[in-house]
Parts: structure tokens; C-alpha cells; sequence
């Protein structure tokens, strides 16, 4: 390893693949904050370029760069204007923006931007020491355990519920799950509940259904309640407080910690990803909280903004271990990178390592740097980019909605997108109104088509539902599962005992 190291250090550190890392990091940042253009648009867009340059260590290292530069900036519209472009940032809303409406934008970037670089970094260094004993572990994994790993997902919804929610939450997961099955399905290459509209084959954008979800809903609010596009202490005109506190910061290190671990091994899994890890990630560290942290979450919480920010960074640079050392995308940004290795002439798999190691070395060490090069870019610029919310609330309003309408026209480059985005914005504010939880919704909506997907084809390949029993992993993640859904029932119950006990002894 340790030469494998050296090669790759003399590899990352040339003029040019360094330059390139900080181009990469610099153009995935800004692209990431843009509702609508994920990573996998702009590193489609980059292919041309990348293979232009020849050198594959080089090509990999631009496109890698761009890839964690995209989810690293992804994070900004979501706690600014609480439209999250991507999947994986979707779970940084739900305490970012509170954050940023209570008039601290600046510390929520910040802490945002902390908890992606030591994801990130953390994620390189489990990735040198675990990435060739990861490789073997991941093809465990069939699809009956990832149907299982989907089902722990949904099981963690409880954790998205405000107090006394929970049923409306669990309403809204199975909307999102009926969305899902709108399209062709996975047993059969037949169009379901499509209306007879064409448009409707392939399936409802997530992007179309975000910018619904949350955007959309939000500049309705901004219109009806003119308080709402000042923050909350009044101090919208002036942004202030970008650093957190010493006991901000303590309470940060073992939620880092934790979802840097869990985050990255979520990642390694083919077909996880980063979207799963900070969802997981979220839903353990509100479940694991006691007391008055747990009633923060959702309100503006340290840790619930650190959780998913972490955790999607980390699942970024685990996705790279089944790409590198077995060939197989872990998600759709890996699969266009992996389609950019097969242009190159280069073949990822268990030998990538021994035939090419200044390649594989090439790309980690280029990490270590990216990561760096993202937290010197992204701090200095906080203040800077914090002061969109100090934008009027009659300019605020149209940016908002030029945003949203650009992000689902351009995510499937069709007009009746549009419609969607419309229909579905009108449904989620009434929700919102009737105080239906929106996250559960989404949730379901991603992981539905997931979970049907390797439901079904574990069923076609077992023939029925004995993969459960006959695949130990699969039944012991559905245990898991179970758990989780009767944790929180276990735990709200025990303190509405003690809470009478203490009524009684009064």
C-alpha cells in the first residue's frame, strides 16, 4: 500500500493534475448549487473533455473532482432556499434551512461545509485501508439484500415525523411509494398509470418532485406570509454568526464520526448511495438523540444538519471501491464515470489495482487534495453566498421560481414537466397547510422504485418469497428493520409512563 501511495502522490501532485482537481472541484461547486443540475448533467457534459486530455488518471481525477465538488455545493440552495437539486442533499434541508431562517445561514454553510470535508476525508482514508477487503464484501449483496436495505430505509420514516405525526407520516411514505409505480415496471416492460400520456412512460422526475415538495411550496408561503422572507430574528440585512460554538462543535464530532463510518460503507454498496446514507444517516442520529436534541431536529438542529452532510460525502467517495475494484456503478453518476474508464481503454476491476496502480492511487490521493481544495474555496465564500437571503423578498420570490421551473425543464428537457411541477407544488401546499409531513413522501418516492426493483427479482429468482428465510443477511436487516419501526413506539411510550408517574407524585 505504501507504494501504491507514493505513486499515487507523485501522480496527484503534477502541475496539471492539480490544476485539474481544483478546476473540477471549482465547476462541480457551482453546478451544485444550482437547483436541477446534479453531478451526473455536468459529468456528462465533461466526458468530451476529460477524454481530450489523453492520461487517464488525469481524465478520472477531473471527473471525480467535479462529481464531490457537485454534492459538496449541493447543499447550498438547499439551506438557502430550501430546494434541494439532488437527492443526496434532500435530508440537508430539513434542519439547514430552519437554520438559515433563524438568521443563521452563515453557520449552517459552515457547518455544512466542515461535515463534508470531514466526510470526505475520513471516507479517503477507510477507502486506502478498506477498499480491496470491501470489494469482495460487496458482492455479498444480491438483490434480496438490497430489498431488505431498502425496507430499513423506509422503516427509519418515524424519525422524519414531528411529534404526534407519525400516522400522517406513514400516509405520506405510501404516496410517495404510489408515485413510484407511475411508468414502466420491473417485472414488465408496460407502461402503469400513465394516464395514456406518453410523457409519463419513463416516470415522474425526482427532480420535478423536489423542486414540488419543497421549493415550490415555499415561494407560495413567501407570497402569503411576508414575515416568512425575513429570517426570524430580523437580522436578514446583515448576515452574521458563521462560526459555530465550542459545544456546537463538540456535539458535532461523534455525529461526524459515526455517519463518516456508516455513511461511506452505505456507499460502497452498489445501488445505495449517497441519497440512502444521509437519509439512514439522519433518522439514526435523531432516533440515538434524547430529550431536547431530539425535539430540535427538524427546527434548526447542529446535529441533524451535520448528520446527512457527512454522511452523503462519505457515501461519495465510498461509491469509488465497487467502481474501481469490481467494475460495477454503485449509482448513475459512477455508471457515466465508468462509461468514461471504458472510453479511455481502461478496464476497473480486481486487477486495476496491480496493472494500473497509478491510476487507482492517482484518484485517492487527488480526494485528499479535492477535499481541501473544497474547504478553502467553499469558507471564505460563505458570507458571500449567504446574502441571498438578504435579497428583497419581491426579487427573492421569482428567483426562487425561475430556479424550480429551470430545474425540471432541464432535468428531462420537456415541457410538460412544467405541468407536473405545477400540479404537484399545489398538492404539497396543501399539505402543508393541513400539516402533513413532506420528507416521508420523498423518501418513499425514492426508494420505491428501489425496493420494487429488487423485490421483484429476487421473487423471479427464488421464485417466491423463501429468499427471505434462505438468505441469513436479508432476514437479519429485516429484524433490523422491524426494530426501528418499534424503537420509537418503545421509547415514546416509556417517557409518557414517566411523564404520568411525575404527574402522579405532584
Amino acid at each position: 500500500m505504501l507504494e501504491g501511495i507514493m505513486i499515487g502522490l507523485e501522480a496527484a501532485f503534477s502541475i496539471q493534475n492539480l490544476l485539474l482537481v481544483v478546476a473540477g472541484c471549482l465547476i462541480g461547486t457551482f453546478i451544485g448549487m444550482l437547483p436541477g443540475l446534479g453531478p451526473m448533467s455536468i459529468i456528462a457534459i465533461m466526458i468530451p473533455v476529460a477524454i481530450t486530455l489523453g492520461d487517464p488518471a488525469a481524465a478520472l481525477i477531473l471527473l471525480a473532482g467535479v462529481y464531490y465538488g457537485a454534492v459538496f455545493g449541493g447543499s447550498t440552495s438547499s439551506i438557502l432556499l430550501n430546494a434541494p437539486g439532488i437527492a443526496g442533499t434532500v435530508a440537508t434541508s430539513f434542519d439547514g434551512y430552519p437554520m438559515a431562517r433563524k438568521g443563521q445561514a452563515g453557520k449552517a454553510l459552515t457547518i455544512a461545509a466542515v461535515s463534508s470535508f470531514a466526510g470526505g476525508m475520513i471516507g479517503v482514508i477507510l477507502m486506502m485501508i478498506f477498499a480491496p477487503a470491501l470489494s469482495s464484501v460487496a458482492l455479498l449483496f444480491h438483490s434480496a439484500e438490497y430489498f431488505a436495505l431498502m425496507v430499513v430505509g423506509l422503516s427509519a420514516i418515524a424519525a422524519f415525523a414531528g411529534t404526534g405525526q407519525v400516522s400522517k407520516a406513514l400516509m405520506m411514505t405510501i404516496l410517495g411509494l404510489i408515485l413510484a409505480t407511475v411508468g414502466e415496471g420491473a417485472l414488465f416492460n408496460m407502461p402503469r398509470f400513465t394516464l395514456g400520456l406518453m410523457d409519463l412512460q419513463s416516470g415522474i422526475s425526482f427532480i420535478t418532485l423536489a423542486m414540488a415538495m419543497f421549493a415550490l411550496p415555499e415561494a407560495l408561503f413567501l407570497v402569503l406570509n411576508p414575515a416568512r422572507g425575513s429570517t426570524d430574528d430580523g437580522g436578514s440585512q446583515k448576515i452574521t454568526g458563521l462560526r459555530f460554538s465550542r459545544s456546537e462543535g463538540r456535539a458535532m464530532v461523534p455525529v461526524i464520526g459515526r455517519q463518516s463510518i456508516q455513511g461511506f460503507f452505505i456507499g460502497v454498496l452498489p445501488g445505495a448511495g449517497a441519497t440512502l446514507a444521509s437519509f439512514l444517516g439522519y433518522a439514526v442520529e435523531r432516533n440515538i438523540a434524547k430529550g431536547e436534541d431530539q425535539a430540535e431536529f427538524g427546527h434548526g438542529s447542529v446535529k441533524g444538519l451535520a448528520a446527512p452532510e457527512t454522511a452523503n460525502n462519505a457515501a461519495c467517495t465510498g461509491s469509488f471501491v465497487p467502481l474501481l475494484t469490481l467494475g460495477i456503478p454503485g449509482s448513475g453518476t459512477t455508471a457515466i464515470l465508468l462509461g468514461a474508464l471504458i472510453a479511455l481503454n481502461v478496464t476497473p476491476g480486481p486487477r486495476l489495482m496491480t496493472d494500473t496502480p497509478e491510476i487507482f492511487w492517482a484518484v485517492i490521493i487527488s480526494m485528499f487534495i479535492g477535499n481541501v481544495v473544497l474547504l478553502i474555496l467553499n469558507l471564505p465564500l460563505i458570507p458571500y453566498i449567504a446574502k441571498i437571503l438578504s435579497i428583497p423578498r419581491n426579487y427573492l420570490i421569482p428567483f426562487i421560481l425561475f430556479f424550480t421551473l429551470m430545474g425540471a425543464y432541464i432535468g428531462q428537457n420537456n415541457a410538460t414537466e412544467l405541468l407536473m411541477l405545477v400540479g404537484l407544488g399545489v398538492m404539497a401546499s396543501i399539505f402543508r397547510f393541513a400539516d402533513y409531513p413532506l420528507a416521508p413522501l420523498l423518501i418513499g418516492f425514492i426508494l420505491g422504485r428501489m425496493l420494487e426493483d429488487n423485490f421483484a427479482r429476487s421473487m423471479q429468482l427464488y421464485r417466491g418469497a423463501d429468499f427471505i428465510l434462505e438468505r441469513p443477511m436479508t432476514l437479519g436487516l429485516l429484524v433490523l428493520a422491524l426494530l426501528l419501526i418499534l424503537l420509537p413506539s418503545y421509547r415514546a411510550r416509556r417517557a409518557r409512563k414517566r411523564a404520568e408517574g411525575v404527574a402522579d407524585g405532584d
